[in-house]
């Protein structure tokens, strides 16, 4: 080789120690960056403890903290201990190094290279195993506390008399520590075999015994260790039997036992137990005969059986004994099956009533009649007018509402309650005008108000909006004085800094306000390590620099509703849509919450975020637990998240329910009690709907009771597809007031449809008291259709075929605006089913749904007109006699029932009053002040209804049929949702002021005619 220097005929070259200084130097950077690392792990954990202690939960924080360090201490060092110990043993069991063999020459320098080090390598084997083995067990802190805090559901299992908390509660701990005793005995077997193969005790190659006495004693503890362990397992397998989900045709997700497991399973369990224990006893034998035959022999058996016994014996006896008499077999444990899955999802008290779905009468005005108080139908789709309320309330670009609203209940000024559409108008960061770190988190920081309009009627302005009972910046109308910043919300997912030096932007309406936070929500940030720790949790370095942080500044995170209850209630299932109330003068966001279990026995599981989805979950709003399979599911807890100051509050909500009481107890003082929730909030609970969608999906098949229908399958139903959602998916329920058979009034309900499997027509109605403060909330009825009656898509169907659809669809094309329909409303009238679906249009100069048309369907009849009660006349062939008419859906509100006045008198009046109506519009107009064209539009249609009603003395019935009876063009006099024409969008006149609206046209000529 060449000599490439530095060797010995090279130069050499020096190498001296670092001086003193760089020495201290290098150990200080050292010591800083050990420090750095560990400020940045404590970081998170801090920030943590900070949040929770803000939002007053503390107790859930060190509660959880305290069990997973618990957990990981004692089975990290119960895993160190089996896997040190036997490591040890092995090595004081090796046998003395004598004439050594080839194999054991190899293996010689890595005991000499290992000797020095071995208290080393023995110390950092079982802190890796301990690291293990804590890190798994910690993650099990929901099981132990369950565990350790369980109270008994009284009742008992039918197959072993065990009361259910047992399978709930206490099987899963003893699986947990069954799966950590398999994982320590292995891998105390592995350590042990390498340990005595390191050091002789076991030969693979060399002649003679291969193993010593001592290892072979050693090792054979260890695997009855491990057979003992089996037969444990075969044990607890009896249990599981009852909790085993397996295939099934008479259901899927079928869970609990059938004939072969009660038959062939069980028992053959119980023989293998006891194998097990016998070959256990076997190989612990071996310490005294220091042979392998009997143990080899035992677990030889213990394989055979369970192959012959666990496996081919009960194919048997389902091939020959089940199969050819499959339903008669398994008719009691499809009972066993139904009781318990109707009693797990609380769907046991749901009654089945039978409904002929055909109308009882053919009196059509006594149908007329009784439709008007079937229900209040609602024409405002919550799911369709949220670009409505973005386009007429959202005032700036930077506030936002959720694309699908709520539906709640409000009273309006007369004190009647009423189906209400409400949205926040919330911050959508997004939209700010300048995009930078201080307007992102600190000078925009809130939503401003809530929107809400009437469900049943339209507004004027423009004719077919939502009727607005809140509106405006700030929010003005119904609710009366609250507290309108939103700083919590459903869009509200980045931080803010608030409170500080900084001052925030308010709302900007007639010129800009600012404020300053001043809620006790979020954590201070006024000492220097706060800000340093949000400035690593966050990644942020400006929280630790910013001259706008200072004295008083608090930062808010966490802030949407299900992530606040998420923290602090992480045993519960959070509903996916949490709904805003003004309650007692706040905001408040309410969250539906849910305690499941996956054991309890005989209850068939089910997938929540399967079952929880519709045509709506694809885009618009979340759906709960998307991988949690359950087979237990009670809405234990309401809870309710301030949207100004977050602070979070947990109900009772069922005060039966032992999953809840169980978590009571672990977390003691968490949870209200349901004597707690003020009135003005029970007024607003309402029931859930995920709970709803999973109860609905089991009772497709669960309504039946009778084992040998369930398991024939005759009468099963299904969810039908959404017929006015271009997305695929289920129908969503739809909160309504309506009224069941044999109800004097009507209720607050949750209502869905049901169609027989595999076809089109209707199968039965579900509806759910949805009102919480009713005494029959949560009463669960079902209508089964004994007739033919159209479901909800072939009325949808007929709807698109009809010829006035099809007219107004073609006349839509021209003012190139697009149909959408809203909620195809089902409700139950007279033996038969009335439904209504509202009709928007949308496009050309109007970029937001207005509500155009109402159809409806009764019988065989299906309607489609312009306004509810025009489609209520004709779909029942009644003329409107004004007295048998619900309140119009675009009718403006506020209007009373008084005789109009008549003469020539008040004909001038009615007529002067139209043109100064006129005028004000067309200025109103010229100016594009469209709220004051709107009122002039009411005022203009008032004053022709009154120029109508005292026609008939003031002139002849030429000048009534030429004049009054038409002032609006082609307009009806009784309805006010169609002052333009229905081929065109209403804000087609804004597009162009100098055309007159059909309505002022009118009244030129009701003007004309009149003089």
């Amino acid at each position: 080789m060449p000599d490439r220097g530095g060797g010995p005929t090279g130069p050499r070259i020096r190498v001296g120690r670092p001086s003193r200084r760089a020495r201290t130097l290098l150990m200080t950077l050292g010591v800083l960056a050990v420090l750095a690392m560990a400020f940045v792990m404590f970081a998170g954990f801090w920030t943590d403890w900070l949040w929770y202690r803000s939002v007053a939960y503390s107790s859930v924080f060190t509660t959880t903290l305290w069990t997973k360090i618990g957990l990981f201490l004692v089975f990290g060092l119960l895993m160190a201990i089996a896997i040190g110990v036997n490591i040890w043993l092995a090595h004081r069991l090796r046998p003395p190094l004598s004439a050594m063999s080839l194999e054991q020459q190899s293996l010689d320098r890595y005991r000499m290279s290992i000797a020095p080090y071995k208290k080393w390598v023995l110390l950092a084997v079982t802190a890796l195993v301990a690291l293990i083995g804590g890190a798994s067990a910690s993650g099990q802190w929901r099981t132990w506390l369950l565990y350790v805090n369980g109270v008994p559901f009284n009742q008992k299992d039918p197959q072993f008399g065990l009361d259910v908390a047992f399978f709930a509660f206490d099987l899963p701990f003893y699986r947990f520590l069954l799966g950590f005793g398999f994982a320590a005995t292995v891998l105390s077997l592995i350590a042990a075999a390498l340990t005595h193969y390191l050091y002789g005790g076991l030969r693979i190659t060399s002649p003679g015994a291969r193993a010593t006495g001592a290892a072979t004693g050693h090792l054979s503890v260890l695997l009855g260790i491990f057979v003992s362990l089996k037969a444990v397992a075969y044990w607890l397998d009896r249990y599981g039997l009852a909790v085993k989900s397996s295939d099934f045709k008479a259901a899927d997700n079928w869970t609990g036992l059938r004939y072969v497991d009660a038959n062939a399973y069980l028992p053959a369990k119980t023989i293998l137990f006891c194998i097990a224990a016998i070959c256990a006893v076997l190989f612990f034998a071996t310490l005294w005969r220091r042979t392998w035959q009997l143990p080899v022999i035992g677990f030889g058996l213990m394989v055979l059986s369970a192959i012959l016994i666990g496996g081919l014996y009960p194919a048997i006896v389902q091939k020959f004994q089940v199969q050819p008499n499959e339903q008669a077999k398994e008719a009691e444990f499809i009972q066993k099956n139904i009781d318990a899955t109707r009693d797990a999802y609380d769907i046991d008290d749901a009654t089945v009533d039978d409904y002929e779905g055909q109308a009882t009468t053919e009196d059509d005005t006594k149908l007329r009649a009784a439709a008007n108080t079937a229900a209040s139908y609602r024409v405002m789709d919550p799911n369709v007018v949220s670009p409505a309320f973005q386009q007429l309330q959202q005032r700036r670009n930077y506030y936002q509402f959720p694309k699908t609203l709520d539906v709640d209940r409000y009273k309006d000024k007369d004190g009647k309650e009423q189906d209400t559409v409400i949205g926040l108008r919330e911050l959508n960061i997004q939209g700010l005008p300048k995009r930078n770190w201080i307007n992102d988190h600190f000078t925009y920081t809130h939503g401003y108000g809530a929107i809400a309009a009437r469900g049943t009627t339209t507004g004027t302005n423009p004719t077919g909006s939502p009727d607005f009972s809140e509106s405006g910046l700030p929010s003005t109308g119904e609710f009366g004085t609250y507290e309108q910043r939103i700083y919590y919300g459903e869009k509200t997912e980045q931080y803010s800094i608030v409170g500080g030096p900084q001052k925030e932007l308010d709302y900007e309406e007639d010129g800009e306000k600012t404020t300053s936070y001043k809620g006790d929500s979020g954590v201070s940030l006024s000492n220097t390590f706060n800000r340093a720790a949000y400035a690593v949790s966050f990644s942020e370095p400006q929280i630790m620099y910013s001259g706008a942080i200072g004295e008083g500044s608090r930062i808010l995170y966490n802030r949407t509703p299900k992530e606040r209850v998420e923290a602090v209630a992480p045993w519960l299932t959070i509903d996916g849509d949490a709904y805003p109330a003004v309650v007692d003068g706040r905001i408040q966001w309410i969250v539906d919450a849910y305690t499941t279990s996956n054991g309890y026995p005989y209850a068939s599981r089910t997938t929540l975020g399967d079952t929880t989805a519709d045509s709506l979950t694809t885009n618009q709003r979340a759906v709960v637990a998307q991988q949690n399979q359950v087979n237990y599911i009670r809405n234990s807890v309401k809870a309710t998240v301030d949207a100004y100051d977050g602070k979070v509050k947990l109900y009772e909500w069922d005060t039966k329910d032992p999953v809840l009481k169980t978590w009571r107890k672990a977390f003691p003082g968490t949870v209200e009690s349901r004597g707690e929730i003020p009135q003005e909030l029970m007024d607003h609970l309402r029931y859930p709907q995920d709970l709803f969608k999973v109860q609905r999906e089991l009772l497709t098949r669960y309504h039946v009771e009778d084992p040998a229908q369930f398991y024939s399958g005759s009468d099963a139903w299904q969810v039908p597809d959404d017929p006015t959602n271009k997305e695929p998916g289920s129908v969503p329920p739809y909160y309504l007031s309506m009224k069941m058979p044999g109800q004097d009034a009507q209720q607050f309900s949750l209502t869905t449809t049901f169609t027989p499997r595999g076809r089109p027509n209707l199968g039965a109605f579900m509806a759910v008291n949805a009102d919480a403060a009713s005494k029959d909330y949560g009463e669960m009825r079902l209508l089964r259709v004994t007739s033919t009656v159209k479901g909800p898509g072939q009325v949808q169907s007929e709807l698109n075929g009809n010829d006035d659809v099809a007219e107004f669809v073609r006349n839509l094309k021209g003012t190139d605006s697009d149909i959408e329909y809203g909620n195809l409303l089902t409700v139950p009238l007279e033996g038969g089913f009335l439904y209504i679906e509202p009709v928007y249009t949308r496009g050309g100069n109007q970029n937001y749904p207005l509500l155009r048309k109402v159809a409806a369907s009764y019988g065989s009849k299906i309607v489609f007109e312009n306004s509810l009660g025009e489609a209520l006349n004709a779909v029942f062939g009644v003329e409107d006699d004004g007295a048998t008419t619900p309140p119009d859906p675009s009718e403006p509100p506020g209007e009373t029932d008084e005789p109009p006045a008549t003469g020539s008198a008040a004909l001038k009046k009615a007529i002067a009053d139209a043109q100064k109506a006129y005028s004000d519009g067309e200025k109103a107009l010229q100016e594009q002040d469209w709220p004051a064209y709107g009122k002039a539009q009411e005022a203009l249609q008032d004053a022709l209804e009154r120029a109508a009603a005292a026609q008939p003395e003031a002139g002849s019935e030429g000048d009534k049929a030429d004049g009054a009876e038409k002032p609006a063009g082609d307009a009806k006099p009784d309805s006010s949702a169609e002052p333009a024409s229905a081929d065109r969008p209403a804000d087609a006149d804004k597009a162009d002021p100098a055309r007159k609206p059909d309505a002022a046209e009118g009244a030129e000529k009701g003007s004309d005619q009149g003089s």
